[in-house]
């Protein structure tokens, strides 16, 4: 699987859609989040939609036959479960019929430079997908500029399939300068999810622009409103 390491600077609504992960993870969502947010992506034909494991069965069976991906979060928000438990949660979630996990890292042991543990848990994430796509969430926020680049090859090399900046519920979101600085740090054959705070059209296609090849927004309606007001979008 390869990625771009740079968006192109135009974009049909459509192909903004392929590249939007739809995002239903609040503490407070419920079943309807989930029934709207379902019927959404269809509607506008956003790539992927990621759901809480407790509502993946559900999205699964609301999309059948959709040509939508169905992710789900391990290990969210803050990366605190061991090793063994992450792995777990994947085997579960991939047998329910998700195909995209993103991961939280042990935000901690990166911080302190227990390297070995990041990429033991990146490294089981892999195994326990069976040819999933495994998106690492590094929580940007937390970390400093070589803390982040180190810990974005940590998984790469562990088998990640994206690096993604934040979980949303960090001390921030998304931005330019970190999407840039993984994207310069990562082979092309890994992409870079951006993630966190993403509301607006012009903030994803700048984010699109430094180098990300997916964006995960809980704003998905209003981004794809304003594409399709204003196309062919221009970055």
């Amino acid at each position: 699987m390869t990625h771009p390491a740079r968006a192109p600077s135009v974009w049909s609504p459509r192909r903004l859609a392929r590249v939007l992960d739809h995002s239903v993870l609040s503490p407070v969502h419920t079943e309807q989040e989930v029934f709207r947010g379902c019927r959404m992506v269809r509607e506008l034909g956003v790539r992927t939609i990621i759901v809480k494991p407790s509502y993946l069965r559900l999205a699964v069976r609301l999309l059948e036959g959709a040509p939508v991906h169905i992710g789900t979060v391990i290990g969210f928000p803050h990366g605190g479960e061991t090793v063994r438990m992450k792995a777990a949660q994947i085997r579960e979630m991939r047998a329910a019929g998700a195909v995209e996990f993103d991961v939280v890292i042990n935000i901690g042991a990166m911080r302190e430079g227990r390297e070995r543990v990041v990429a033991r848990e990146v490294e089981a994430a892999v195994a326990a997908a069976r040819g999933g796509l495994v998106k690492v969430i590094i929580e940007t926020g937390y970390l400093d500029d070589e803390q982040k680049v180190r810990a974005a090859r940590l998984a790469a090399a562990a088998g990640a399939h994206f690096v993604k900046t934040s979980t949303g519920y960090g001390l921030r979101g998304a931005t330019v300068e970190d999407v840039r600085l993984l994207r310069d740090a990562l082979p092309l054959t890994v992409g870079v999810k951006a993630s966190g705070g993403i509301k607006t059209l012009e903030e994803t296609l700048r984010l699109l622009e430094a180098g990300a090849a997916r964006i995960g927004t809980s704003s998905t309606r209003a981004i794809m409103e304003a594409a399709l007001e204003r196309q062919p979008v221009h970055a």
